[in-house]
């Protein structure tokens, strides 16, 4: 893993429908199946990768491992507009081993199917 994605949305169908895009249209690599996170935990990575605070707090989150470095992820995230915010997480920010460790501990996501997605709008 070279960096993690947390995605962070108002609720779990755009979380899935982001974890898809990443794949689909940003070209990225999960190293394992995405996990559940608590949204208060996301928030809190925004807040510690971004140096910035919290404008509204989100309904639902998950991070995955990507196989891709952060600095190729943050290009390809630039060029898509997933429905949920994406924070790239690499090596050099201070949450990276914190995530790390808890990864392995979190609930797989239960991912919907692409036929799915209709039932999302």
């Amino acid at each position: 893993m070279k960096s993690f994605a947390v995605i962070r949305a108002d609720s779990s169908s755009k979380v899935n429908i982001a974890l898809r895009d990443l794949v689909r249209y940003g070209h990225m690599s999960f190293d394992d199946s995405p996990k559940e996170m608590d949204p208060q935990k996301a928030d809190n990575v925004l807040v510690d990768v971004m140096h910035t605070n919290l404008k509204s707090p989100c309904g639902s989150a998950a991070v995955v491992p990507l196989s891709d470095h952060a600095s190729s992820a943050i290009g390809r995230l630039k060029k898509i507009h997933p429905p949920a915010h994406v924070i790239i997480v690499s090596p050099q920010h201070s949450i990276f081993s914190q995530l790390a460790t808890d990864i392995d501990d979190l609930p797989e996501m239960d991912l919907c199917s692409h036929e799915d997605e209709d039932d999302f709008d």
